[in-house]
């Protein structure tokens, strides 16, 4: 995956007023470059903070949240009350604003110079009243925004505005994904539906429908050469089973795998996808179910869904790109089966053959075994265990008249012991903040089976995706009780159904 913040800004946008006149305004312009420059500067912010002249009249506020608007560059603003910048003023652009907004409440210095302290000094740092005005404004205009406070060198301050900032991208980058269905979803299974026009409206996702045989005809034009050269990439890669290999019995089942994944690649490449589903009771002309090309596209950044899950194939899509750069992955996920030995409760997630080895520093081994459904050849397939640490599971279901995050926090943990039989990737983990809680909460949510794993990204990114989003989100971690998430899912019920207007 290309990386995503290469070519993403973030505007620095700051607030004063013409009453102090030029000479002051000339000190808020020269300290809030020196802020944005802060932030620039800051590795825990993968976009560039680019600063923006000082605002004092609503024409210019206006005008900028319309540049930004219009600006694909721009995934986002942070707002700044260097002065006290009055509030009517911000009405008209932030009434105009369709982009993310973080507002920074911060100041120049750090410390008060207790001894020098004078009225000039006073007329210049007053963002501690200023930027309350700023918030009463947009509380009262309902302006969904993050709200950092602290001072901008502050490392804290700098990770919650980075955080935000894949938020913002993951936001900006959903609005030009494409998604490609290869067939319908599994018949009969309930959470894989979903609105489709929906999710173009609330999330910019476009979803559309391709035949598998529209698939088939790319794939069957690979050539050999190219299929020698990823094959041989495979062997460098992985540890491959001795059947897969050169001269083994099994080694066209490898170069077919090799054939599936260079059509895919051709296919979303030319087509400008980002996503993609599969289904194994649609495969038309594929010999194998797709395993390894799918595992290795998640890899590289592309969001999947199995059976057609197009909303959970968008899940992988915008965790892949929200947490580029960082230690970890993102990948399908489903809770399997479990470990229900009282105190020691674990889930057993898996799939039939998909999952990222983004989840795991070890080296795969490359594998094949049969598939009982299908009715295809045997699949290869990746096989690892995820690496243990801290993770967070996400779905993404249809509620009807709107879509429901839900998120939970966990532990991956090491198998108890070994899994020689089991043929395919997999993740253990002790969900938060403990399982019957987890599992009831999640239940009750009517959260899918189908999530998005993330071992790269926390949870506030995903309560920052889902404010900029105005979805909501239902969070299941250590402080969570079966009584408080209920009640939270009826108050969200309410607030969402009255968010829609009439």
């Amino acid at each position: 995956m290309h990386n995503p913040f290469e070519t993403r800004e973030i505007w620095f946008l700051t607030g004063s007023q013409g009453l102090y006149g030029p000479e002051t305004l000339e000190q808020v312009a020269e300290q809030s470059q020196t802020i944005a420059q802060t932030l620039d500067a800051a590795s825990d912010i993968p976009v560039k903070i680019v600063w923006k002249p000082v605002l004092t009249d609503r024409d210019a506020i206006r005008d900028v949240a319309l540049a930004a608007n219009a600006d694909p560059a721009c995934v986002g603003v942070i707002a700044w009350m260097h002065t006290f910048s009055p509030a009517k003023m911000w009405i008209l652009g932030l009434e105009a604003l369709q982009t993310p907004l973080l507002h920074l409440h911060t100041q120049a210095n750090v410390e008060l110079p207790w001894d020098s302290i004078d009225m000039d000094f006073m007329n210049l740092n007053q963002a501690a009243h200023g930027d309350r005005e700023f918030g009463y404004i947009a509380s009262r205009l309902g302006v969904a925004r993050k709200t950092v406070v602290g001072h901008a060198s502050h490392p804290h301050v700098q990770e919650k505005i980075g955080r935000w900032a894949r938020a913002a991208t993951g936001w900006a980058e959903m609005h030009s994904l494409k998604l490609a269905r290869f067939g319908d979803n599994m018949r009969n299974v309930a959470v894989t539906e979903g609105d489709k026009t929906e999710a173009e409206l609330r999330l910019g996702v476009s979803v559309n429908t391709w035949g598998v045989n529209d698939l088939v005809a790319v794939v069957d034009a690979v050539e050999d050469s190219a299929i020698d050269a990823l094959v041989a990439e495979y062997e460098e890669t992985y540890e491959v089973a001795p059947e897969l290999r050169a001269g083994g019995e099994r080694h066209e089942s490898l170069r077919y795998g090799a054939r599936q994944e260079l059509g895919l690649r051709t296919f979303l490449e030319e087509g400008g996808f980002g996503a993609l589903t599969t289904n194994f009771e649609d495969l038309g002309g594929l010999k194998q179910l797709p395993g390894l090309a799918v595992q290795r596209l998640m890899a590289d950044g592309y969001g999947f869904g199995a059976e057609g899950d197009w909303k959970t194939a968008i899940l992988v899509r915008a965790a892949a790109v929200m947490g580029y750069g960082l230690p970890g992955g993102a990948s399908l996920m489903e809770d399997y089966t479990y470990d229900m030995t009282p105190g020691g409760e674990k889930i057993l997630g898996a799939h039939m053959l998909e999952v990222s080895p983004s989840l795991t520093t070890q080296k795969p081994s490359l594998e094949i075994h049969p598939l009982g459904i299908g009715d295809r050849e045997d699949p290869v397939r990746l096989k690892f265990t995820t690496d243990p640490g801290t993770a967070v599971v996400v779905a993404l279901s249809d509620m009807r008249e709107r879509f429901r995050l839900v998120a939970n926090v966990v532990d991956v943990v090491e198998p108890d012991a070994e899994l020689p039989n089991l043929p395919v990737a997999c993740a253990v983990w002790e969900p938060r903040p403990d399982f019957a809680t987890s599992a009831e909460c999640w239940l009750t949510a009517g959260a899918a089976h189908h999530t998005v794993m993330t071992t790269a990204l926390g949870l506030e990114v995903f309560e920052d995706l889902a404010e900029i989003a105005g979805i909501e989100l239902a969070v299941i971690d250590e402080s969570t009780t079966v009584r408080g998430f209920a009640q939270d899912l009826r108050t969200n019920q309410v607030f969402h159904r009255l968010a829609q207007g009439f």
